[in-house]
């Protein structure tokens, strides 16, 4: 693989470029891809067939696909059926691209796919590139909220006191392990209780509705 490929699945989305595969059976029209997307400053990756594209896709993580129909061997609809049938690909955006026939049942064919996106050459290459740049800035922005949320769930688990959610019920929705151990309860006793259960008699009753309206 290129120079262009070489940034570190840990990378992507968190400033980093993201990939982008492209798959053609042409290596012009590949080279002409490479052309229209090279100012994003993305890693494009090339695969010539739709068996190179699956084994690209079990290796590393994209964000967009573009796929031409039109290919021996696996085809860009049989390609994309594969890439929808697989848990860790099923997600990832494909954008069709063809030079073949404009009827609408050989258009269907290809959403019912899941394209996002069907494309006719020859392509405003601005069309192209804007239609990328939507989904690499929404794979990278899903990277950033997992991101956050990983952070958040490190800091939960961790914290050296005792971290609860609740709903507005007073049922308890997450418990860290320093609460489990303040407390004496298990996770799982936790989750099939109230905030009321745990409160020592002596203490004073809440009022639940008051808090659920402070949270309203």
């Amino acid at each position: 693989e290129d120079l262009m490929s070489a940034t570190t699945e840990r990378d992507q989305g968190l400033g980093g470029p993201v990939n982008i595969l492209l798959v053609d059976d042409k290596r012009e029209n590949l080279l002409a891809l490479e052309a229209v997307l090279k100012p994003l400053g993305q890693n494009l990756m090339r695969a010539t067939s739709g068996e190179e594209a699956l084994k690209l896709l079990l290796r590393h993580e994209f964000a967009v696909i573009l796929l031409d129909v039109q290919m021996p061997g696996l085809d860009g609809f049989e390609t994309a059926a594969y890439i929808k049938q697989i848990e860790k690909t099923r997600h990832i955006p494909i954008i069709f691209l063809t030079a073949i026939s404009k009827d609408a049942s050989h258009v269907f064919q290809g959403y019912s796919v899941g394209a996002v996106d069907y494309l006719f050459k020859p392509y405003d290459p601005n069309v192209l590139r804007s239609k990328v740049s939507v989904f690499v800035d929404l794979y990278q922005k899903n990277a950033a909220l997992a991101e956050s949320e990983e952070r958040f769930r490190k800091s939960f688990d961790n914290a050296p006191i005792g971290v609860a959610l609740l709903d507005a019920k007073g049922r308890w929705l997450e418990v860290n392990r320093a609460l489990c151990e303040m407390l004496g309860y298990s996770e799982a006793q936790f989750l099939s209780m109230t905030l009321e259960d745990v409160l020592h008699p002596a203490d004073p009753g809440i009022d639940l509705d008051e808090i659920t309206e402070s949270l309203t």
